[in-house]
């Protein structure tokens, strides 16, 4: 096979083959200290070395970018997994960033250590989906959703999707065909702009974010709310947006296409919300030209996308850990929780987002009756936040001291939190 990209000058090679020997160092030493992964470092000591190496690697490749506020990570696997199962045989012609890693860095080093991949599922974080378009021209956009997140960094949800309407405007023919969640308002304006756009009726819960119009700032309607749309069609009365007739419909566990058919879905994830994250994948891989039926034996292969619902030890306490960094993250994974002892690990720098101002926007009124712990920097504002939902509680600031608190629990305790006590709870559980 011959390597990608193909017409790069012998100059250009050459800084990126040096560059990703020292980015392989860095990541190795990154490792052996416990500071993560290595795949941020990796790219970012390439990029010192070859400036271009985000644009230069994305060349030559057959890309589906994925991106949205929640879901990015299990959608990317599950869409990685439905294309490796499509390719069968030839499954090395793949690569993709699993780890999560989506920002320019990641996903260059994710490229650099595939070289001779000419197929690529990425990860695309919402403020690189103007550059994935222009340098990548990827095949496939899939945009899953729009909700409030790390405010201090998107301080308004709209400017980001008006930069992903202008990317695919200044695309025109050359642009991707957008898989599109025709339940999002904010998504269904920036996909507006797109060449070709399949819909998918994703059956969302949650509407907080989403009152206003994007087009005219209208207050939107929404009618004749069902199982299959529990918050009802969304229109606005102030201009021609509407909620698109959808080609992909999440019904239930199943999703029916666009030849009315229904199938099954079968995950090995739990929730809602990652039915919808599967039937946006299904739309992607079919428009990939990935058959359904191996499309939905590659998505039973995703057990713990990055860590996510993994069944684990930590520090010999059982738990099961969901990752949760906004309101509508929150809200998905509450009705998760099985045990009666759970676990909240909050904090507040950059990576989580340093406002916390939202967890007043979640429902934690729905754990009364469960014995929750606080834990994490920012657990004193949780608690105030479960003290006004009158729920039990009791803080312990330290993690490791929450986990004994927690070990007295006959079985296995939920653990919901957000980005760094996450990552800091796979690496105590040797997860990474």
């Amino acid at each position: 096979m011959v390597p990608v990209p193909r017409d790069l000058t012998s100059f250009d090679r050459v800084r990126l083959a040096a560059g990703t020997v020292l980015g392989d160092a860095a990541a190795w030493a990154s490792r052996r200290l416990g500071r993560g992964s290595g795949a941020s470092i990796r790219g970012q000591i390439l990029t010192r070395v070859q400036p271009d190496a985000f644009r230069l690697l994305l060349r030559g490749r057959r890309i589906a970018a994925v991106t949205g506020t929640n879901g990015k990570t299990t959608s990317t696997h599950l869409l990685a997994a439905a294309v490796r199962e499509g390719l069968g045989a030839d499954a090395a012609r793949l690569v993709t960033n699993a780890d999560g890693a989506n920002l320019h860095y990641g996903i260059a080093s994710a490229l650099a250590k595939a070289p001779k991949a000419d197929t690529a599922v990425l990860e695309t974080d919402e403020r690189v989906v103007a550059d994935m378009i222009a340098h990548g021209r990827p095949e496939v956009l899939v945009l899953l959703n729009f909700s409030r997140d790390q405010l201090d960094r998107n301080h308004e949800i709209k400017f980001l999707g008006r930069a992903w309407r202008d990317s695919l405007t200044a695309a025109g023919d050359a642009g991707p065909v957008v898989i599109a969640n025709s339940d999002d308002p904010l998504v269904t304006w920036a996909a507006g702009a797109a060449r070709r756009v399949i819909w998918v009726d994703t059956a969302s819960t949650w509407v907080a974010d989403a009152a206003l119009c994007p087009n005219c700032g209208d207050l939107l309607t929404r009618e004749n709310p069902s199982a299959d749309a529990p918050t009802g069609r969304w229109d606005c009365p102030g201009c021609d947006l509407t909620e698109p007739q959808a080609d992909y419909v999440v019904r239930g566990d199943a999703v029916e296409l666009p030849d009315h058919t229904v199938r099954e879905l079968t995950l090995n994830v739990p929730g809602k919300f990652n039915v919808s994250n599967a039937a946006m994948a299904l739309a992607a891989a079919v428009e990939l030209g990935v058959p359904v039926s191996k499309a939905l034996t590659g998505f039973r292969t995703v057990r713990s996308p990055a860590g996510r619902f993994a069944v684990t030890t930590v520090n010999g306490v059982g738990v099961r850990l969901v990752l949760s960094k906004n309101p509508a993250g929150w809200a998905e994974s509450l009705p998760l929780l099985e045990t009666p002892t759970v676990v909240l690990a909050i904090d507040s720098v950059a990576a989580d987002g340093k406002d916390v101002s939202w967890l007043w926007d979640v429902e934690f009124e729905q754990l009364r009756g469960k014995k929750v712990i606080c834990t994490g920097p920012r657990a004193y504002d949780l608690a105030v936040r479960l003290a006004y939902a009158e729920v039990e509680h009791e803080v312990s600031v330290d993690l490791t001291d929450a986990l004994r608190i927690a070990s007295i629990a006959p079985q296995p305790v939920d653990l919901i939190a957000t980005y760094t006590p996450f990552q800091k709870l796979l690496k105590m559980a040797g997860l990474r």
